[in-house]
């Protein structure tokens, strides 16, 4: 079963791939290009609040660029292990398949991060860029934890909402974007931004920063596993009501 489906997705697993590896590479060079001490965009712009407005709009535009790419169009542009299971648990996806989503999402995503670190080098590995990890920023685990939780429940109750709507579907891949703009300029500075198991991973390998994991690995999945649970009770509500 396995092997039967490799053989006739491998396209879709690979395109999961090229997409957190793009956003990656994207989220790498932007993050140095405002955050690296020499960068001269940096010395331009000495507000810090500035500066991490610009990456939410790089981050957000690429984020929907990518969902309305060839490559997201092939796969269904999860480019979230998340997103993937919440799928799956939705029926809309089968667990073989998720797996090697889930699969192929981190090692592109390390991919990216290891592409990005050959690159720019010193100034996207050392401090303060640091391989762009996700790690609580002054806060404890548990407000982490609430923050990702979050987030991802935010993201899958957009998804379902905008997908189900004739009009606003064609656009769900727009809000995603506006939502990752919000999340990267709101919760980045708390959490790193994650959201997302494989993008957390693509930069904790190189890096070998594995602060708060747990928080990582956990809140974005059970928050959009919440928003899709709920959603699917007040659909059923609305239908015997």
């Amino acid at each position: 079963m396995i092997t039967t489906a490799f053989q006739v997705r491998w396209r879709e697993y690979l395109c999961e791939a090229i997409l957190l590896g793009l956003f990656m590479v994207s989220a790498s060079f932007f993050t140095t290009l405002f955050e690296y001490p020499k960068s001269p965009v940096r010395e331009a712009l000495p507000n810090a609040t500035m500066r991490l407005w610009c990456i939410a709009l790089a981050m957000g535009a690429t984020a929907s660029a990518l969902i309305y790419s060839p490559f997201g169009k092939i796969s269904g542009a999860h480019f979230n292990p998340s997103v993937t299971l919440t799928m799956c648990r939705l029926g809309k996806i089968q667990a073989v398949d998720a797996w090697f989503y889930g699969l192929f999402q981190t090692m592109g995503g390390t991919a990216g991060v290891l592409f990005s670190a050959l690159v720019l080098q010193d100034a996207f590995t050392a401090s303060p860029v640091n391989y762009i990890v996700t790690v609580p920023n002054n806060v404890g685990e548990t407000t982490a934890f609430a923050v990702e939780f979050a987030i991802a429940f935010g993201m899958m109750t957009m998804v379902q909402v905008t997908s189900a709507h004739k009009t606003l579907s064609q656009f769900t891949g727009v809000f995603a974007g506006i939502l990752v703009m919000c999340y990267v300029a709101v919760s980045g500075p708390v959490t790193g931004f994650g959201m997302n198991p494989a993008r957390t991973l693509a930069s904790a390998l190189p890096a070998m920063r594995f602060d708060a994991l747990w928080v990582y690995m956990l809140a974005p999945p059970l928050g959009m596993l919440a928003a899709a649970e709920l959603y699917q009770l007040v659909k059923h509500a609305k239908k015997t009501s």
